[in-house]
């Protein structure tokens, strides 16, 4: 087989995640298109992760905004692992079809398990409610979680979550509600109140494909496959298992439909497309020769793109880069490694730590990145929703 090191597998990543400087994307959706999915659980990883791709100084807010709320270009939506995440309009079918789908079929029959448990509402009360729901939204365009309770008064009732347990406690069902509604592809998340790092979005009905109008399971977990294997092959099973969320059996039949092929990486076996066993040198104009400095923000795609993160990650830096559940927070990259971490303070300034000696010119590369990213993000202050030890020390 075809053997493929850490050191290529480093110059991949440059390219083809918009990275190395002859690299950067002209669009929001470029970036998009190239990562495949832009981690969006924290609404701000989302123009963090654009405009440390995007060629220029100017920044990727006004860039970001027209694709998700006036192009539609790009969308917001559960995808991999039960995780929210942006991505091209295109691709949503298939991600609804091959991973947002069965994770519906259970968010709903948990919801009315709970329901069951700890209320006197029923399968019949909650179509209902969504009916009510559904409704409002076509009269209104979009309204947030908490303009639907008003108007539709029932959306603010409770239950009895846990009842019997440790946890037992009263929610609301309207969050639940529109999770469903949402998973199911029934509502969409607009634009939210405030500004970019907003978490509150407001709610509407779908433009696009309905469910059921994209293609089945099977076609879609190929296509994704397919896109991810180019943003990131090669992978082995346990990183494809790992992001995508599926059973071992479907991504070995997503496999199969794309006609990866088996190649030899650190890890033991990895795969790639079959057009993509050409070697590439670390070195090549194509793979810029200009070693590349970029500070990504946490959760991004390309810090969380593989399980298996030993060939760019030291391991004994992740203590200081990850929180307890596994999340990464802001990262410094030099040339394919992460080699540190960063943080905004609160008078704006971004701060950043190496824990890695790459010596002056990486430091003075990190420092220009670190200049362009305080000079877009100017008053807004920017806190990970996750924290982790390092970014807590320099965030101050």
């Amino acid at each position: 087989m075809r053997a493929i090191g850490a050191a290529e597998r480093r110059a991949r990543l440059g390219v083809r995640h918009r990275l190395a400087g002859g690299a950067r994307a002209g669009s929001a959706e470029e970036v998009a298109e190239s990562l495949v999915a832009l981690h969006g659980t924290d609404p701000a990883t989302v123009f963090l992760a654009v405009g440390a791709r995007l060629a220029g100084t100017a920044g990727p807010v006004a860039d970001v905004e027209r694709a998700l709320y006036e192009d539609r270009s790009l969308v917001r939506m559960h995808g991999m692992r039960h995780t929210v995440f942006v991505l091209p309009a295109a691709l949503a079918p298939a991600v609804q079809a091959s991973t947002t789908d069965p994770a519906a079929v259970r968010e709903r029959a948990s919801l009315l398990q709970h329901l069951a448990a700890g209320s006197d509402f029923d399968a019949a009360w909650l179509a209902e409610t969504e009916r009510l729901v559904l409704a409002e939204l076509s009269a209104r365009g979009e309204a947030t979680g908490a303009e639907l309770g008003r108007a539709v008064p029932v959306l603010r009732s409770t239950y009895v979550y846990g009842k019997g347990t440790r946890q037992e406690g009263v929610q609301s069902v309207a969050s639940r509600v529109l999770r469903v509604l949402g998973m199911e592809g029934r509502i969409v998340r607009g634009r939210p109140r405030g500004g970019w790092t907003s978490s509150q979005f407001r709610w509407a009905r779908p433009a696009g494909p309905r469910p059921g109008e994209g293609p089945g399971p099977a076609a879609g977990r190929a296509e994704l496959i397919g896109r991810w294997l180019r943003a990131c092959g090669p992978a082995t099973e346990a990183d494809l298992k790992w992001w995508t969320g599926w059973k071992v059996t479907d991504v070995r039949a997503a496999h199969a439909a794309v006609g990866a092929l088996p190649v030899t990486v650190d890890e033991g076996t990895g795969f790639v497309l079959p057009d993509d066993l050409d070697p590439v040198d670390a070195g090549s104009a194509g793979a810029g020769a200009e070693p590349w400095a970029a500070l990504l923000p946490a959760l991004d795609p390309t810090a969380m793109g593989w399980q298996g993160r030993d060939w760019y990650q030291d391991p004994e830096h992740r203590a200081a880069l990850y929180d307890r559940s596994g999340n990464i927070g802001p990262t410094v990259w030099w040339d394919g490694r992460i080699v540190g971490g960063w943080a905004q303070r609160p008078d704006g300034e971004i701060a950043t730590r190496l824990l890695a000696d790459v010596g002056t010119a990486a430091g003075r590369a990190v420092d220009a990145e670190a200049e362009r990213l305080a000079g877009w993000i100017g008053d807004v202050r920017v806190t990970p929703r996750f924290r982790t030890p390092l970014e807590r020390e320099l965030g101050g």
